[in-house]
């Protein structure tokens, strides 16, 4: 184990690192996405005003 343990410990921070990246992406795309909701519903609300 001992000879190995450098390439496991790269790895292991590879790893560590790129699920750190995706958990970023997808705060990222939530944000978005719940501004995206949001404008959507204010343009909705403004649709069922004009009709009424």
């Amino acid at each position: 184990m001992r000879a190995y343990a450098d390439l496991i410990q790269g790895d292991f921070e590879a790893y560590i690192a790129d699920v750190q990246e995706y958990f970023r992406c997808l705060d990222e795309e939530r944000a978005r996405a719940f501004i995206e909701a949001r404008e959507v519903s204010e343009e909705y609300g403004r649709f069922l005003d004009a009709v009424e």
